[in-house]
């Protein structure tokens, strides 16, 4: 689950990582009245005035300001709250801005310049670790850094057994070439980061800019925050910082009815049991001439009603040209499935589109049986080849 950057940082502020005084704001006056208080409590003229939407790069899309006035803020607030915020993350249509943080400006003078790192932490899959990246880069998209000067990002791999070390963390120090008393403050920020991304049960931290301020300190300028749906029920708090604006539809209609749906850009929508079978499914697809419209799990329990929800869902997508339905009959028989195909079909009435149905493990042949019988515009398959070239006479 993703969330705001506002809800990150409180996050990582319970866990004694360093951020800037901030405070949320959805109108142009609690924008002012947010600078206003911050203003009184550090003495603070300079405010970021930031759009909070699940996307990175906003500030390239203009939802990052810098205001040096009162007055400032309430023209940026004005001018980023309600605008539809296009960035590389967001795709050409964009996302609506409902809120905007506003936070106290942190880059004073002083004896030195201060310095902007890059810091991550995620599952290094390959290893079964989590590892800890920093880099010197900071500021900049970590992707274009990864693939022009890889080595200015520096990885530690983390035991899971053993948990972070202070060597490993002093090493990370090191590498990013602090001293002093910055050297210790950031030893001490990577503790508190990785705390705070086990203990949430995260799957991603990202706190781009790292800042290390001119008198030595180090603060999350900013924080990207994943929250791992799985452990979820272990942290009830955190459900209530889902922002359903910020989510596809779709996908929140398919959790009501414990369907894993994620929408893709294809041209045949896919209903499959089982996150494995669905990746081959897709692969079959695109082998076929088409390419995958969504990724749809129905799970081993699927019935009438959870095969009409995932029409309805596959449906909705204009883009859809054809449906593969392809389960493997294991946990759920496939003479059930086939019958919720057909009540399914007849609930929603007319469907423009071909259906492909391949059915294969426990009862296949009665499913098909099922699928052939009911007079209606479904084409039934026993194998995955089968499968695939009705597929590919659809596209013809």
């Amino acid at each position: 689950m993703n969330i705001h950057e506002y809800q990150a940082k409180e996050i990582l502020k319970s866990y004694g990582v360093k951020v800037p005084l901030e405070i949320v704001a959805e109108t142009p006056e609690e924008a002012v009245a947010a600078a206003n208080k911050i203003n009184a409590e550090t003495g603070s003229e300079f405010f970021a005035v930031k759009a909070q939407i699940h996307a990175g790069g906003r500030g390239k899309g203009g939802g990052v300001k810098i205001a040096k006035s009162i007055e400032q803020v309430n023209e940026y607030s004005n001018d980023i709250l309600g605008m539809t915020l296009v960035t590389p993350q967001t795709g050409p249509e964009g996302k609506l801005v409902r809120k905007v943080l506003i936070a106290e400006n942190v880059f004073y003078p002083g004896e030195s310049d201060p310095q902007e790192f890059y810091a991550g932490i995620l599952l290094d899959r390959a290893t079964g670790q989590n590892v800890i990246m920093v880099s010197t880069e900071g500021g900049m998209e970590i992707e274009e850094v990864a693939e022009a000067t890889p080595e200015k990002i520096i990885k530690e791999w983390i035991d899971p057994i053993t948990g972070l070390q202070p060597y490993q963390a002093r090493k990370l120090a090191f590498a990013l070439g602090l001293e002093g008393a910055a050297f210790k403050d950031f030893v001490k920020f990577v503790f508190a980061l990785y705390r705070a991304y086990e203990e949430s049960d995260s799957s991603l931290f990202e706190i781009n800019p790292v800042l290390k301020t001119s008198d030595n300190q180090i603060m999350a300028l900013d924080a990207k925050v994943n929250l791992d749906d799985s452990a979820l029920y272990r942290h009830k708090d955190y459900e209530a910082l889902r922002d359903v604006h910020e989510e596809d539809p779709t996908e929140l209609e398919a959790a009501k009815y414990g369907l894993n749906y994620v929408k893709l850009e294809g041209n045949v929508g896919c209903m499959v049991n089982g996150a494995g079978l669905a990746m081959a499914t897709m692969d079959i697809i695109k082998l076929s001439g088409g390419e995958p419209a969504n990724f749809l799990d129905v799970g081993g329990s699927a019935n009438a009603q959870t095969v009409e929800a995932g029409f309805r869902m596959i449906l909705q997508d204009e883009n859809v040209k054809a449906i593969l339905i392809n389960i493997f009959g294991g946990i759920v028989r496939c003479d059930r499935v086939a019958a919720g195909v057909v009540e399914a079909y007849k609930n929603i009435g007319e469907i423009n589109v071909p259906i492909i149905v391949r059915l294969q493990g426990t009862n296949a042949v009665e499913g098909a049986k099922v699928i052939n019988e009911s007079g209606l515009n479904v084409i039934s398959a026993i194998a995955l080849k089968e499968a695939a070239e009705k597929v590919a006479e659809v596209f013809a």
